[in-house]
């Protein structure tokens, strides 16, 4: 029960990181951009830590089973297919139906955060500290893909206000997910094992398909050395969560 209280407090938190889109009102846009690019770095590194120092660790240390990298295999293609499907940011087509683009960008929001609610409450079965080190993983990515997310409602026609009750709606699926996937654990065997690589698949998905091709996009060298040290403190954060946790 420990692991379900944890799980829907840490949902919870991320669920509210929804409302970081007030902040991209009061910052100018130059600010903004520098900023994202700061936490795009910080995530990939985050993303790839909680992945390589949490997840599959832990996945392993309860089975070598080869199937642990099938479902890791699983996991990145499942966030591929994901991003394609339901997740499609972009209009190539001048007369594009801009609401329908927004509504679809909001249902693969919620799927992806329902899945993040699966990933956090399977982590916190394992234990507190990959339950910690995850939640801390999703965060690093839901800042900067939320003021995306808020960019992208407004742009398809919704007031602010209206953005940001929509994009915590789509949020909260996060706890729906936290919720769900603790009575999954009960009644499948091994849920926990596999969803841990599954997740850590979809962590290697975005870090390398999704943040770290935005930061080959800056083409200034000291902006592009800055990312890099986000991208090292990333991982740092994640090593220090595994050493000082564990």
């Amino acid at each position: 029960m420990d692991a379900l209280i944890y799980s829907i407090i840490a949902t919870t938190i991320v669920s509210l990181l929804s409302f970081v889109g007030v902040i991209a009102l009061a910052l100018k846009e130059k600010t903004l951009n520098k900023m994202i690019l700061i936490l795009v770095a910080f995530a990939a590194g985050a993303l790839l830590g909680g992945a390589f120092f949490h997840l599959l660790p832990e996945a392993l240390d309860i089975s070598l089973n080869i199937n642990i990298f099938v479902s890791l295999l699983v996991g990145f293609c499942m966030f591929f297919v994901l991003e394609k499907l339901l997740y499609w940011r972009h209009c190539h087509d001048e007369k594009c139906e801009v609401h329908v683009f927004t509504y679809l960008s909001l249902i693969g929001g919620g799927i992806h955060n329902f899945i993040d609610g699966l990933v956090i409450v399977a982590a916190f079965v394992v234990n507190t500290t990959v339950g910690i080190a995850t939640t801390l993983a999703v965060i690093s990515h839901e800042l900067p893909q939320e003021l995306g997310d808020f960019g992208t409602l407004v742009y398809g026609g919704f007031t602010k206000k209206r953005a940001l009750m929509y994009n915590f709606l789509s949020a909260i699926l996060a706890v729906a997910g936290a919720i769900v996937g603790y009575f999954m654990t009960s009644q499948i065997p091994d849920f926990a094992l596999y969803l841990l690589p599954f997740a850590a698949g979809g962590f290697i998905y975005i870090a390398s398909s999704d943040l770290i091709p935005e930061l080959h996009k800056e083409t200034n060298k000291k902006k592009s050395l800055i990312s890099f040290v986000f991208f090292v403190v990333g991982l740092a954060v994640m090593y220090a969560t595994k050493i000082l946790l564990s």
